[in-house]
């Protein structure tokens, strides 16, 4: 049964579709001419276009990833006028550049700006929520920074890039804070047993309570709170 249906199988239609064979030479020179073109494009966006992305930037690399595939396998698709969208997406790339170094306003519209997501050890509500970002993967980022509690950050800022900046407390400065190591956040409370520091787990204001009931957090009103960290930063 296995071999009647292998010899029935069309393998030339499953390894080059509706194509010929002598086309597998001209998609080797097709991608030769479109690789060639990607580093020309690549070259006149400069090194910043490569290597600091901002949303602008990734979709004018996406755009011209796309302009340059399609024409090194799709044999309908002529290389000249994939050339052309190569080169109108760099000159789009170019003017928008230059608009945005002549105007401030242009360039918060089109890349955004940096948002300051921590402040004094606390996260900056308003800001985090605009962003969206999970507190799992947040914190993953932070540790990777060797952070363990928010009361060693002075300051944490999400630049245009996506990255994350951090500004730290001096050893004799860091205070209690949320602690961000996994499975920190469960076990929360609303009642206090022990006397001490806690953290709210919403927004991360730490203030020493006393046994009884926890209360609501003064910043942003919830009322689930856990054990603070005065833990410092290990460099």
């Amino acid at each position: 049964m296995l071999s009647i249906f292998l010899s029935q199988f069309n393998w030339k239609e499953l390894l080059l579709g509706a194509e010929d064979w002598p086309f597998l030479l001209e998609i080797v020179l097709r991608t030769v001419i479109m690789f060639l073109t990607i580093i020309i494009g690549l070259r006149m966006l400069g090194k910043r276009g490569v290597k600091q992305l901002s949303l602008f930037e990734l979709v004018v690399i996406i755009g011209l990833g796309s302009a340059a595939g399609d024409p090194m396998f799709y044999k309908e698709v002529g290389i000249i006028s994939s050339i052309v969208v190569f080169v109108l997406i760099v000159l789009m790339y170019t003017l928008i550049t230059y608009l945005i170094g002549k105007s401030k306003k242009f360039e918060t519209l089109l890349e955004g700006k940096s948002i300051c997501l921590i402040e004094n050890g606390e996260f900056s509500i308003k800001n985090f929520k605009k962003e969206n970002l999970g507190s799992d993967e947040f914190f993953a980022e932070l540790r990777l920074k060797g952070i363990s509690q928010l009361g060693q950050i002075e300051q944490a800022i999400e630049e245009v890039s996506g990255e994350i900046s951090v500004f730290y407390f001096e050893d004799d400065e860091v205070k209690y804070g949320l602690s961000i190591m996994p499975d920190s956040l469960k076990g929360a409370i609303k009642y206090i047993q022990e006397e001490g520091y806690y953290s709210c787990t919403f927004c991360g204001h730490t203030e020493k309570k006393h046994t009884g009931k926890a209360g609501n957090c003064a910043k942003c009103k919830k009322d689930k709170w856990v054990p603070s960290s005065n833990r410092k930063r290990i460099t």
